[in-house]
């Protein structure tokens, strides 16, 4: 991964705390992510979820702090980010097929089975199915029903930033699907 901190941080910081700032980075990064990462379980979001340590770390750090003291500080400040996100995904609304049996709903409505019109749809439809959740979300925000970025970090309950990262992540990866869908 690469170093990102804000450049106007580390302006303001003397070249010798710079250095020392980048070898903790260095040496924790990895410890860091491997923390968040089995926490969360999601390789995009433990990067993302590491990013957000470190800015917050290089936004307040003390120099003045000893080795140890840092990195006991470091994974304060992960543990408290980590329970944010946790947090944030158990207030999504989640539901059963109980409960929406429950409250009336009746099942799907019978389709009617209409051929695909040509084969670019049905090779846009296989390869979305075979994206992940989210990112089939984001994409179908984006591109089908044409939201705005701030209307689809709504929708789907996420930052505008990670609405970008979340389609800039999908749309890589449906190209590397592209080749394994098309010889489907």
């Amino acid at each position: 991964m690469q170093t990102m901190w804000p450049e106007h941080a580390v302006k303001e910081v003397p070249l010798d705390r710079q250095q020392e700032f980048q070898q903790f980075y260095q040496e924790n990064l990895g410890l860091i992510y491997r923390h968040v990462y089995n926490q969360v379980g999601i390789r995009e979001e433990a990067e993302d979820l590491t990013s957000q340590i470190f800015l917050k770390v290089v936004n307040s750090i003390d120099h003045e702090r000893s080795r140890l003291s840092m990195k006991k500080w470091l994974y304060l400040i992960a543990r408290s980010i980590i329970a944010d996100y946790l947090r944030a995904q158990y207030r999504l609304p989640k539901s059963s097929l109980d409960e929406l049996l429950e409250a009336g709903w009746e099942g799907p409505a019978e389709l009617e089975v209409i051929a695909p019109s040509n084969r670019a749809e049905e090779r846009v439809e296989r390869l979305l199915q075979a994206l992940p959740e989210k990112y089939r979300e984001v994409l179908k925000c984006r591109f089908l029903l044409k939201l705005s970025v701030k209307a689809t970090a709504l929708k789907l309950g996420v930052t505008e930033a990670n609405v970008k990262v979340m389609q800039f992540r999908a749309l890589k990866r449906a190209t590397n699907l592209e080749q394994v869908v098309a010889e489907q």
